[in-house]
């Protein structure tokens, strides 16, 4: 196998798609390489929900990529539909949180990011059998079809000449001094001019596995697993977005309802199961009652590439110079994506980042 790429990424989820998104704008020549299918994995598997849950309980670095990429995401969806023909469904649905125990904070994070929020009214609160403590309606908030946007994505960096190469697991790599010369793949060897690691919760897997030498400088990524059920609902059945403690329930489109989401440190694993079948069944239908003449017709599980706060790996190698990292978003990488893969792209290319990238760095993180 041979390639002249300049860019070589390694794992096709959001961050790596939108990553090779960023520098085909540019001009740069990119491969692909996916252990699987192009983007099944983490980023197909979540609701894409654009706001991480209970934002003002993180981290201010998340705030930091959220606001960004917020502001990035309607001229994105825009410019995908039009040019792949594929709907993202980026919607603004808002979102009702029920139970804010930390209200004041809660109003405090919005009116510093500027993100409207209320006091809900009647309408809003009466088709949900809620515990409601303190309940938050916020109307800007917005969710996406997150496996058409992925789609999208897909279509579009064809268009652009992107090399995919799915189905293509890595073996090996060469590295000479400082640099990684090429990589050892199931299809051959692939040489490699720049590359980045975009592969969500495999990303330090594949570090520790190829990268001894490095090992003290490994992100520590680790799988967490996350359980979510489909029903098939009514056109306008759900009309936004709602939140109660740890579960939420997403409207698309068409109808269709997502209930998410299980939290589950088991490794690997992504075996589904009876009992977060069941508790997300009876807490969908307990919230709203609707769903319980509504058909259950899909249950999955994803793993998210989970860090000790949610910040995710946003840096090259402190000693590889040809070595970069997008990883590490839990469960916000699309709410983080598109300015996470701009960030990365100004460290590469030189470019004066419109973010400070200190709370992203291998030195920060570890």
């Amino acid at each position: 196998m041979s390639s002249n790429s300049d860019i070589t990424i390694i794992g096709a989820g959001i961050s790596g798609l939108l990553t090779a998104l960023e520098f085909s704008r540019a001009g740069a020549s990119v491969s692909i390489v996916e252990k699987n299918r192009i983007g099944r994995e983490s980023s197909w598997a979540g609701g894409g929900i654009l706001l991480p849950l209970y934002p003002w309980r993180q981290d201010p670095a998340i705030t930091t990529l959220l606001v960004q990429s917020l502001e990035l995401y309607p001229d994105l969806a825009a410019e995908l539909q039009e040019n792949t023909g594929i709907d993202p469904e980026l919607v603004t649905s808002g979102l009702l949180i029920t139970q804010n125990p930390d209200y004041d904070a809660a109003v405090d994070w919005c009116e510093d990011n500027h993100f409207t929020c209320q006091n809900p009214g009647p309408a809003i609160l009466a088709p949900f059998n809620g515990d409601f403590l303190q309940p938050l309606w916020l109307p800007e908030s917005a969710h996406a079809r997150n496996p058409r946007l992925l789609k999208a994505l897909q279509k579009e960096l064809q268009n652009r000449q992107v090399r995919f190469l799915e189905d293509c697991s890595i073996t090996g790599l060469e590295q000479r001094g400082s640099r990684i010369r090429s990589l050892q793949t199931s299809a051959g060897k692939l040489p490699v001019q720049q590359l980045v690691l975009t592969a969500g919760a495999w990303s330090a897997e594949f570090w520790r596995n190829l990268l001894p030498q490095s090992v003290n400088a490994c992100p520590d990524i680790f799988p967490v697993k996350g359980q979510m059920l489909l029903f098939e609902g009514e056109q306008g059945l759900l009309p936004h977005m709602v939140l109660d403690d740890d579960g939420y329930l997403i409207p698309r489109k068409d109808g269709r309802i997502l209930v998410g989401s299980t939290v589950e440190h088991c490794g690997f694993d992504k075996q589904t199961t009876e009992a977060a079948r069941a508790r997300l069944e009876k807490f969908a239908i307990r919230l709203f009652p609707p769903l319980a003449n509504c058909p259950l017709i899909a249950h999955w599980a994803g793993l998210r590439p989970g860090t000790e706060h949610g910040i995710p790996y946003i840096d090259r190698h402190p000693a590889i110079e040809n070595l970069s990292i997008n990883a590490g978003h839990f469960r916000n990488g699309l709410a983080m994506g598109p300015a996470s893969a701009q960030l990365l792209f100004d460290l590469i290319t030189g470019h004066p980042p419109s973010i400070d990238p200190a709370p992203f760095r291998f030195d920060t993180l570890h």
